[in-house]
C-alpha cells in the first residue's frame, strides 16, 4: 500500500500533468505491475477500467481502491486477451461505463518458455500468442475508440529484454517484447500528426508475480518502485522510457554493443 506521502506525490503529479488522461484501462490488472498500476493511478483521482482473467482478484481490487480513493469510478470486467473478439467488445464496453477511454495501457502479458527445441513448443507458443499477436487485438481495438474520438494515449508495456536476444526460458519472451517496441513504433509512426499518442515502455527488472521464483536478478526493484517509474514515464507521452531510469537507460545502450556472453549473465 502507498503511504501517506506517495499518494501526496502522486496527486502533485497528476495536477502537474495532462488532466486529460483521466479514463484509463489497463488489461492484465490482476495481479503484479497491472495491479500496482491500478492502485496509484486512482490514488492519482483517475478512473478506471480494469481487466483480467482472475475475476475474484479484479473484485478484490475494485472494492479496495473504491475504500481508499472515495469519488473514484472504478469499472471491472473479466478479460481473457487470447479472446480476441472478446478484447474488442470488452473496450467497447468500458469505454460505454467512463464515458470514452483517455488512456489504454497493454499490460497483460506472460513469462512461460524453454530453451527451443526442448520440448516446450506449447509453453514458447502460448507465450508468443498472448504478448504479441493478443497485444495487437489490445491495440486495435484502443485504436478503433482513439481514432473515432480523435485522441487518446496508448501505452504498451514492453521489456528490456527487448533490446537483445535472451536465453532459456526468456528466449521467446524477448522476442515477443523487441516485436511489441517494433510494432509500437510503427503504430507511432503512422499516427503522426495526429492527437493520438504511443509510449513504450521497457520496464527493467521489477519483482513481481511473473518473476516471484527468480533468484540472483541484478538490479531489481520492488512492484511500488518499478511502478511509480513506470507512470513517472508514462505521464511524459513520450516514444520509449527504460524504467526504473538508472541503470536501465544507459544499460539499454551497453546492451546493444555487449558480446553475447555478457548478455547470456543477465538471463
Amino acid at each position: 500500500m502507498l503511504t501517506g506521502y506517495e499518494r501526496s506525490d502522486l496527486r502533485w503529479r497528476l495536477r502537474r500533468s495532462n488532466l486529460k488522461r483521466k479514463n484509463i484501462l489497463i488489461t492484465g490488472a490482476s495481479s503484479g505491475l497491472g495491479r500496482e498500476m491500478a492502485r496509484q493511478f486512482a490514488a492519482m483521482g483517475c478512473n478506471l477500467a480494469l481487466c483480467a482473467r482472475r475475476t475474484e482478484r479484479l473484485e478484490e481490487l475494485q472494492l479496495e481502491l473504491e475504500k481508499t480513493n472515495p469519488g473514484a469510478v472504478i469499472s471491472i470486467r473479466p478479460l481473457d486477451v487470447n479472446d480476441h473478439d472478446q478484447v474488442f467488445e470488452v473496450f467497447k464496453l468500458f469505454a460505454a461505463d467512463l464515458g470514452h477511454l483517455d488512456r489504454v495501457i497493454v499490460n497483460a502479458g506472460m513469462g512461460k518458455g524453454a530453451s527451443l527445441g526442448t520440448g516446450y513448443f506449447h509453453a514458447n507458443k502460448q507465450t508468443a500468442i498472448t504478448n504479441f499477436v493478443s497485444a495487437i487485438a489490445q491495440c486495435e481495438a484502443a485504436l478503433e475508440l482513439f481514432r473515432a474520438q480523435q485522441h487518446g494515449h496508448l501505452v504498451t508495456i514492453s521489456s528490456i529484454s527487448a533490446v537483445r536476444g535472451f536465453r532459456r526460458a526468456m528466449t521467446v519472451y524477448a522476442a515477443t517484447k523487441a516485436a511489441l517496441s517494433s510494432l509500437s513504433e510503427g503504430m507511432r509512426i503512422d499516427l503522426l500528426d495526429t492527437s493520438i499518442k504511443v509510449t513504450t515502455i521497457h520496464p527493467g527488472f521489477i519483482r513481481s508475480e511473473i518473476n516471484e521464483k527468480v533468484k540472483k536478478v541484478p538490479f531489481i526493484v520492488d512492484t511500488e518502485t518499478g511502478c511509480r517509474g513506470i507512470i513517472k514515464a508514462i505521464e511524459k507521452e513520450g516514444a520509449n522510457y527504460y524504467v526504473p531510469v538508472w541503470p536501465w537507460a544507459i544499460m539499454a545502450r551497453l546492451m546493444k554493443i555487449a558480446p553475447l556472453r555478457f548478455i547470456a549473465k543477465m538471463s
